[in-house]
């Protein structure tokens, strides 16, 4: 993973399952889709985080069957869709920080 993921990744996944639960695979496809190839992450690195992020209470899952395969389906809790709100809003205060110095 890269080093400038670290700390960020937990808000991506977040970010992705704010518009409609998917699985892990979809996660990881849209992870890499939204960052134009950048995010093209291994399995290894998301169904820890997915793990990680239910067990914290800000997702939550459930079976469903596709296409004769069963899969795991994340969906955001509420306390997720605030968590994410309330870091939305630290990236962006950070992200003008940097970007004020940088200039």
């Amino acid at each position: 993973m890269n080093e400038e993921l670290k700390g960020h990744l937990d808000s991506l996944i977040l970010a992705v399952l704010a518009a409609e639960p998917a699985h892990g695979y979809a996660i990881m496809q849209e992870l890499k889709t939204r960052s134009g190839g950048a995010f093209d992450l291994p399995e290894g690195t998301i169904y820890p985080a997915l793990h990680r992020l239910e067990g914290s209470g800000l997702l939550a899952s459930d079976w469903s069957t596709a296409s004769g395969r069963r899969r795991r389906v994340y969906r955001l809790t509420r306390r997720g869709r605030a968590k994410l709100e309330s870091r939305k809003l630290e990236w962006r205060a950070f992200s003008g920080a940097v970007e004020a110095v940088l200039a």
